[in-house]
């Protein structure tokens, strides 16, 4: 039985590299499980080489059998023990041949929705279709069984500043105030036929919080030449810690409370010449297989660690159509190719906009949040008490520990 974590994390760290292609000393954050789940979303509604088109960027193989959630602390896809463990597979009038990473996608949103109560985490997807366009009742029935999503009717052609603040008002509802505006004027235009809008709102407490008296101006390296005051927070505890030879770098869990989520952060150290461009090691080495080897419990220790990390806020905030097109999936945004018929009787419907919005704010309290095998690693001896400094440009992402799902993915640069 595949993991779902896999794919997801595939697909995570294809978009990462497209996002950063021109992203130097930029920060950037993005929810890839969330994202993940839209695209299935418009998947189901496919067929032909849309759809197949839409499979190979989300790294799901077109033969894939029955698919499990995954879990973080195994790179095997699979053991007597997990399947034994499983929750009993999922069976609806809306599964489909072959089609099984939808039945895994529910799971994970079902799974996501019964979090301790301590957590706040909203997942939303909406398909805003210009009105006309008369829409299949089974694709209504299972977007919104399999991924409680409702489709909106709205006029972009005759009424398109009210179709605007529409979607805008949503979005600003189902992310509690802190993405205000997704489109701004001019962004959609009257031509406009299904826009896809993906927000992701999270909110959780670290397990030990920083004091806020502990919290003190410091210098944030930007790069060689440069850097900037910023609240740096600090706190001395235990936490998993470790070191990662080929790539000189730290990682650091930050648990959130129960340990269902964690941040892990990955700091490489300053370089010979004394710059802080260690970042640009880190993104060439990064596969799946290394991500789960790094965070893995064989490969980090627990030990006093003095954590000195800045507060900080992120928005992200990409139109996914030209990512999405470079990694393969052209089909669906042509009006000429798209077959999007398990959706619509129109042979005309086409995808216009992906537009994916993420906000991440990181405090004394926690964590608000808006959107090969071989590696040699060495385990260091620590030190009584470990230093993790954070004052100069990271990567970070925050993952959910039992499935090993990846939630959120970034770097920060410029605090």
């Amino acid at each position: 039985m595949a993991s779902i974590s896999r794919p997801i994390t595939e697909f995570c760290l294809d978009l990462y590299k497209e996002c950063n292609r021109n992203a130097e000393g930029t920060n950037i954050v993005f929810s890839p499980m969330s994202i993940s789940i839209a695209l299935a979303l418009v998947e189901l509604g496919a067929k032909h080489s849309s759809a197949s088109q839409i499979k190979k960027v989300l790294h799901l193989r077109e033969d894939t059998g029955r698919m499990s959630l995954g879990s973080a602390e195994s790179t095997a896809p699979e053991t007597k023990v997990e399947q034994s463990q499983e929750r009993q597979p999922y069976f609806s009038p809306c599964s489909t041949d072959g089609g099984t990473h939808h039945e895994a996608f529910h799971e994970l949103l079902l799974r996501l929705q019964n979090l301790d109560k301590r957590y706040i985490l909203n997942l939303a997807n909406n398909l805003f279709v210009q009105q006309e366009f008369e829409l299949q009742q089974r694709y209504l029935m299972c977007a919104k069984e399999l991924y409680r999503a409702i489709l909106q009717r709205v006029d972009f052609q005759n009424a398109l500043e009210t179709a605007r603040e529409k979607i805008n008002s949503w979005v600003e509802s189902q992310t509690q105030g802190k993405i205000k505006e997704l489109f701004a004027p001019g962004v959609i235009d009257s031509h406009a036929v299904l826009v896809l809008v993906n927000v992701i709102y999270f909110k959780a407490s670290w397990e030990h919080k920083f004091e806020e008296k502990n919290t003190k101006e410091r210098a944030f390296r930007l790069n060689q030449n440069e850097s900037k005051p910023v609240q740096m927070m600090y706190q001395k505890g235990k936490f998993k810690i470790g070191y990662i030879e080929e790539i000189g770098a730290q990682i650091l869990e930050l648990p959130y409370v129960l340990k269902t989520l964690s941040m892990f952060i990955l700091l490489p150290e300053d370089m010979a010449d004394g710059s802080t461009n260690g970042l640009e090691q880190i993104e060439r080495s990064m596969t799946y297989e290394k991500l789960v080897l790094w965070t893995s419990s064989e490969y980090m220790s627990e030990g006093t660690v003095e954590v000195y990390l800045p507060r900080f806020k992120l928005e992200g905030s990409f139109d996914l159509n030209t990512f999405l097109q470079a990694m393969g999936m052209t089909d669906v945004f042509l009006e000429s190719k798209a077959d999007l018929s398990a959706m619509s009787f129109s042979k005309t419907l086409f995808l216009s906009k992906f537009v994916h919005k993420t906000y991440v704010e990181v405090n004394e309290e926690g964590t608000v949040a808006a959107g090969a095998t071989g590696a040699v690693i060495v385990r260091r001896s620590l030190p009584l008490t470990e230093v993790f400094l954070a004052d100069h440009p990271f990567m970070f992402f925050i993952r959910h520990n039992p499935t090993g799902i990846i939630l959120f993915f970034g770097k920060l640069c410029l605090p």
